[in-house]
């Protein structure tokens, strides 16, 4: 790949195990809610609702952990995460009601909101200047890959032994944590942050506040709150675009074109994550994070427009490359604005704070879609990635930024 240490290594190793595996275990939902929804007499409303849960558990989750981990250490803080959405997924396979489907998802979601927080800072500081966005562009990528593990899993268990052996195969994430622990250290950054911070008592949370910090918070944030709703806002509807018929305002596709076409848009999210960390580290972070959210607010309404299929073809990976490898840029950015001793409490807040929010972007495109189409709702999402990328001008430029034990 690029120079590194074995340190190094298995750092970037642990992390994107971590979030690739927490894609799958929150993707397996969506692969098996048709058959949830039939044996649990479950509506069309309360899957959403249980979808929007689990995103407002993860905001809670993200910040939380990032508490942990800037006192505790990336590692544990990783550990527990994985095991908290490892188990709570087998976990679901065994609800018996909607109410315990729900408890369950919100107990995900708080593990699965601690595990970027926690991976991204362990990357952030193990690796150099010069090739940390290469570092958590690999990191992001697998995000993507979780994704397809997901239905590979859902493929080869549920027409066998049904849904509820899907959601038991979740539980598999919990190994990885036995080698974490033997195998994975702390970054000497934290460990020397930690030593000159013992007598400081002051709650991470509130350092947040403190006037220089404060404005960064704001914006990243904010920043943050756009591209998440207009990642759920695309992401939760383009199976439904792809399938919906031509005179319903759809790209009419079957079953098998839709799973194709969305299977190869993953390829394009895969490559739109590795290439942000080379071209943000040749560039620079701020121009490339800018340019993404750009080039994706003008291909989101020219791809909701266009019913050809060979065009979705083409256009489908390019605007899953752009609509998503921004989020690399995230987490680079905010590895280099904020101190070390509050790093991951600064990226959990920040980010999930977005999760959060973008719990109300499936209801407010469909909302849209069912009075004036899906191809019309497509604008709302590409004015949040436009705001978004207008917003984002503010950030610093961070390119070169040594992360050190401040």
């Amino acid at each position: 790949m690029f120079k590194s240490t074995v340190d190094q290594r298995r750092a970037l190793l642990a992390a994107s195990l971590g979030w690739m595996l927490d894609s799958m275990d929150v993707m397996l939902y969506s692969m098996v809610l048709t058959y949830l929804m039939r044996d649990l007499a479950m509506s069309t409303r309360t899957a959403g609702l249980l979808g929007s849960v689990t995103l407002v558990s993860s905001a809670i989750g993200g910040i939380g952990f990032g508490v942990i981990a800037d006192r505790l250490g990336r590692t544990k803080a990783l550990m527990a995460s994985i095991l908290i959405y490892s188990v709570s997924t087998a976990l679901c396979g065994l609800a018996g009601s909607i109410v315990q489907l729900a408890v369950f998802r919100v107990l995900l979601g708080l593990g699965m909101g601690g595990e970027w927080a926690t991976g991204a800072a362990l990357v952030s500081e193990t690796w150099p200047a010069e090739r940390r966005g290469k570092a958590l562009g690999f990191m992001q990528s697998s995000w993507a890959i979780g994704y397809a593990l997901a239905a590979a899993i859902t493929a080869l268990i549920l027409p066998r032994y049904g849904w509820r052996a899907v959601f038991f195969a979740g539980i598999a994430p919990a190994l990885v944590t036995v080698w974490i622990r033997s195998s994975v250290k702390e970054p000497e950054v934290w460990k020397q942050s930690r030593t000159r911070i013992e007598a400081d008592k002051k709650n991470e949370l509130l350092r947040l506040l403190e006037p220089g910090l404060r404005r960064l918070v704001l914006v990243t944030t904010t920043v943050n709150v756009g591209t998440m709703f207009a990642w759920w806002g695309l992401f939760s509807w383009i199976p439904r675009y792809l399938g919906l018929p031509r005179d319903e305002g759809g790209a009419g596709l079957d079953i098998v074109g839709t799973s194709t076409w969305v299977i190869l848009m993953q390829g394009g999210m895969w490559l739109g994550y590795v290439t942000f960390g080379f071209v943000s580290d040749r560039f620079g972070r701020k121009l490339t994070y800018i340019s993404y959210l750009f080039i994706a607010a003008i291909l989101v309404p020219i791809y909701g427009n266009v019913r050809n299929p060979a065009a979705l073809l083409w256009l489908g990976p390019m605007v899953a490359f752009f609509g998503t490898g921004y989020f690399t840029g995230f987490g680079i950015i905010t590895a280099e604005l904020f101190p070390t001793s509050i790093r991951a409490t600064a990226q959990g807040l920040t980010y999930n704070v977005g999760r959060a929010v973008s719990a109300v972007a499936p209801f407010a495109v469909g909302s849209l879609a069912e009075t004036h189409g899906l191809g019309f709702a497509f604008y709302l999402v590409a004015l949040a990635f436009l705001a978004s990328a207008l917003l984002a001008i503010l950030l610093p430029e961070t390119k070169g930024r040594e992360i050190t034990a401040d």
